[in-house]
């Protein structure tokens, strides 16, 4: 099966890429080869810029393939432009969405591929929204051979779950107080990018996938007081929680905000029902307290990733103070 993923070197891909060619399939990488994580063994890299269409299409020549993977698609442009490109190119056009694009805060849990698309609050989310209908009426018009996949968390030994990263586990371990959004008992679904990969690569080529949206993550639940305390535990640490309100946050810090008020801070509790009827194999068998050993000996195996931000710091610092003066107790 010959595959191309544009991008492939990423958080998730990364992982998918490797499976893929460990169990055979013929995989090239478009992309522009600046990532941090290099190509892994086996791949054919194909060098070109996919939002620069001659760039694209002099790295893919006359090339098709039976499975192309866009990891890097984000608006209703981008996929436009993909459709352009792709169309009799391949047999199955894979598009990667996000769970974050469900019903915000949702009405029912667990969210399914049925839940309603809406975040009133994240761009980012209405964005991949209005990809998904762009391509939905690809599939429904020209028939157009699409696969939607929807990850939620999904994480590598380099990615901290909360916002700030390593700054959040040097103020650990600097016995310093560390911000949890809400009460810290909202209930979230982190998934380590190999498991991920196990349900991802069962979908490549398979023609039950096509004309349909799945979303691929853990059956794990965690609280964000939980996912803290983890943390903390594998850096040698204490989480010394101080729980404010998403609001408050985002009074602040409009971005952080953003991405609480129209995700993290509701809880979302997923059902992998169809991914385990397409793929049968696939199991999430990593739990995020294993997960959390493998992103701090990362960290600790280089200094120079441990690194810290004043700017957040001091960010932390302001919103503490603030809700420390209108409750005390904090």
């Amino acid at each position: 099966m010959k595959v191309l993923f544009i991008g492939g070197t990423g958080i998730i891909s990364s992982a998918c890429s490797r499976l893929a060619i460990a169990i055979g399939i013929d995989l090239s990488l478009l992309n522009r080869g600046q990532s941090v994580r290099p190509a892994p063994e086996g791949a054919r890299v194909l060098h070109g810029d996919i939002r620069d269409p001659w760039s694209s299409r002099a790295a893919l020549g006359g090339l098709a393939f039976d499975v192309v993977v866009d990891w890097v698609a984000y608006t209703s442009e981008q996929v436009e432009a993909d459709l352009e490109l792709f169309r009799g190119r391949t047999s199955q056009y894979v598009f990667i969405s996000s769970a974050s694009a469900y019903q915000t805060p949702p009405a029912f849990l667990p969210v399914t591929e049925s839940t309603v698309l809406k975040n009133p609050y994240w761009q980012y989310s209405r964005d991949k929204i209005a990809c998904e209908e762009r391509l939905l009426r690809a599939y429904r018009e020209e028939r157009f051979p699409l696969t939607i996949v929807r990850p939620s968390h999904t994480y590598d030994c380099t990615l901290l779950p909360m916002e700030g990263g390593y700054a959040v586990v040097d103020r650990m371990l600097r016995g310093k107080k560390v911000i949890v959004h809400g009460d810290g008992t909202s209930i979230w679904t982190l998934t380590h990018h190999a498991d991920f990969a196990r349900g991802f690569v069962g979908l490549l080529g398979n023609p039950h996938a096509i004309g349909e949206a799945v979303q691929i993550t853990s059956d794990e639940w965690l609280t964000w007081n939980q996912i803290f305390e983890i943390v903390a535990r594998a850096a040698g640490a204490e989480a010394r929680i101080v729980h404010v309100p998403s609001d408050l946050i985002a009074a602040f810090e409009p971005d952080w905000g953003a991405s609480l008020l129209g995700d993290k801070a509701h809880s979302m509790i997923f059902d992998n029902t169809k991914i385990k009827r397409l793929v049968p194999d696939f199991c999430a068998a990593i739990p995020f307290s294993r997960g959390a050993q493998e992103i701090i000996a990362w960290h600790n195996a280089d200094p120079a990733r441990r690194k810290t931000n004043p700017d957040f710091d001091r960010l932390c610092d302001r919103i503490l103070d603030a809700y420390g003066s209108a409750w005390p107790a904090a």
